[in-house]
């Protein structure tokens, strides 16, 4: 049973205004990398764009997006147990470095995705589920990202339909007005998969 609305999103603003504090600025010197991306790279990619089944490309994420995961992750507000770890040492600088250093790389082109694409139908219902889950209100006609919204265009089918799965099974919750839960609120696995499969390939060769 999922909480009435209004109070999840009373419950997210809250945590929010509290993370705000500890928000990386902007302007602030960014603090050398040199130690810590070895370590963001191994998983994620040499240039940011994961080959690891179920870890997210990095590369081409929106700057704030990037900045506040590793914010939810420091402050576990966001649970993994390989990057809450890796997180807690993390000084606001450096943050503020990882996330410039990784939405200043090239995000995944559409022909690193297979082709054709193995089920055409899939996509199709997954292309219909943008439009009525409002999906391009938050990331964007081309689900480019901004601010806060991530990237999903182009992001592993494998960690998209993890990251889905979680938002609506309440493993995860985002943050300010809690949209991910609600976007995905009552969506069937086979909903998630197509969601999944059209945005990794989007947009189609």
């Amino acid at each position: 049973m999922y909480p009435p609305k209004r109070m999840l999103r009373t419950a997210l603003l809250l945590a929010s205004a509290a993370l705000c504090p500890h928000l990386p600025a902007r302007g602030a010197e960014p603090a050398g990398i040199e130690e810590i991306l070895p370590s963001c790279l191994s998983c994620h990619g040499e240039l940011g764009i994961s080959s690891m089944p179920g870890v997210p490309s990095l590369a081409g994420q929106p700057d704030g997006f990037l900045q506040w995961q590793m914010v939810y992750f420091r402050s576990k507000n966001r649970k993994s147990d390989v990057m809450e770890p890796l997180a807690a040492s993390l000084k606001d600088g450096q943050i503020r470095a990882l996330g410039a250093y990784f939405a200043a790389l090239a995000p995944p082109r559409p022909d690193q995705v297979p082709d054709p694409d193995p089920d055409p139908a899939l996509s199709a219902r997954g292309r219909q589920l943008t439009g009525t889950r409002r999906c391009t209100s938050c990331h964007g006609d081309a689900f480019d990202g901004a601010k806060a919204a991530a990237r999903i265009a182009g992001q592993r089918e494998d960690y998209l339909y993890k990251a889905l799965t979680d938002y609506r099974d309440g493993r995860r919750v985002g943050g300010g007005v809690a949209a991910m839960p609600d976007a995905v609120f009552g969506m069937t696995s086979d909903d998630l998969t197509a969601l999944a499969h059209f945005l990794s390939r989007f947009p189609n060769p």
